[in-house]
């Protein structure tokens, strides 16, 4: 091998991966046959929620497990989405009567096997219902295509879907809300560095030194736009101007996630908070819940996302509700 990761075999990470992190949090339980990590008891007599995808955006999605958040989280290979049959053991693994809802990214993949697997489960005589989660707005909506992409935003499904679910809301009820969420809230984000898969050994893009991509997607997808090394004042701009182009937030109090994307250094994101924060209030925009970290990642990528969500009483509730799912920070 050529390329500096803490592995043992390529084909061994994502199994590895999941061991060791049922092995760290007491209240996660690792499915070797399916590659899923549920909670350690699942509570049958509500809602279930499970989301999923490929590897590699660690803690997304096994991270978000747990009481207040998801009941499991299905992982694919790196950057390759799980398949039907692993979708459908962890239904099997945490659903009841009360029915189970999918939370899914809007990728291809995603969309096709996530929605045989719940095929699958209707046949078997399970309620399921799915959303779809879309806040990139790098990429243009689209009722003829794919569209935009699933990208950080879907944390805030997690959270306050779970957060409802646990307060024993119906399927329906959680569905809508899940959809309330989803359609108020948009993320921009970019790419400093490449990032290397451990299946190929090098890096899927390239960047020159001083070159970054706005607009790229989570997996190395094209982004909008090209350009120099910027100031962190001068990327709050850019992205913000993205989102806040394509959705009124103007006097909306807002939940904003500053998401790193592996490789990025907490004293960085907080440097985009801080120009972030100055910027909103200027634009008369009140920001009243912050989330800084690596929230959906890219392996090893450096870069960073900015994710708004427009906030009402409800949907302030949910998030500051209750939560052990190791990857959340209030």
């Amino acid at each position: 091998m050529n390329m500096k990761k803490i592995i043992n075999h390529p084909d061994h990470v994502v199994s590895e991966m999941l061991a060791g992190l049922a092995i760290a949090e007491k209240n996660l339980r690792y499915l070797p046959e399916s590659e899923v990590i549920v909670r350690q008891k699942p509570d049958k007599n509500k809602v279930a929620l499970i989301s999923g995808g490929g590897s590699g955006h660690e803690p997304a999605h096994a991270g978000y497990v747990g009481q207040g958040m998801l009941d499991a989280a299905v992982s694919g290979n790196v950057f390759a989405s799980p398949s039907p049959d692993r979708i459908l053991s962890a239904i099997h693994e945490v659903a009841g009567e009360k029915g189970v809802l999918l939370i899914i990214k809007n990728y291809s993949g995603d969309i096709m096997n996530f929605g045989m697997a719940a095929e699958l489960a209707e046949m078997e005589g399970y309620k399921v219902m799915s959303v779809v989660t879309k806040d990139d707005v790098a990429v243009p909506d689209s009722v003829y295509s794919t569209g935009r992409r699933g990208i950080a935003g879907t944390v805030f499904v997690h959270k306050i879907a779970g957060a409802a679910a646990e307060a024993g809301k119906s399927l329906e009820d959680i569905r809508n809300l899940s959809q309330k969420v989803i359609d108020n809230t948009r993320s921009m984000g970019m790419a400093m560095t490449p990032c290397v898969l451990p299946g190929v050994g090098k890096p899927g893009f390239t960047l020159g030194e001083q070159e970054i991509e706005i607009g790229m997607g989570i997996h190395g997808e094209p982004g909008v736009e090209r350009t120099s090394v910027k100031t962190a004042k001068e990327l709050a701009e850019i992205l913000c101007s993205h989102i806040l182009a394509d959705m009124d937030f103007a006097d909306a109090e807002l939940a904003v996630m500053i998401n790193g994307l592996g490789g990025t250094p907490l004293m960085e994101l907080y440097i985009l908070t801080g120009e972030v924060d100055k910027l909103l209030k200027a634009k008369g925009i009140k920001p009243c819940r912050w989330y800084v970290g690596n929230y959906m990642t890219s392996l090893e990528m450096s870069g960073c996302s900015v994710s708004l969500l427009k906030l009402d009483e409800e949907l302030k509730g949910y998030l500051d509700a209750e939560t052990n799912a190791p990857a959340w920070r209030n």
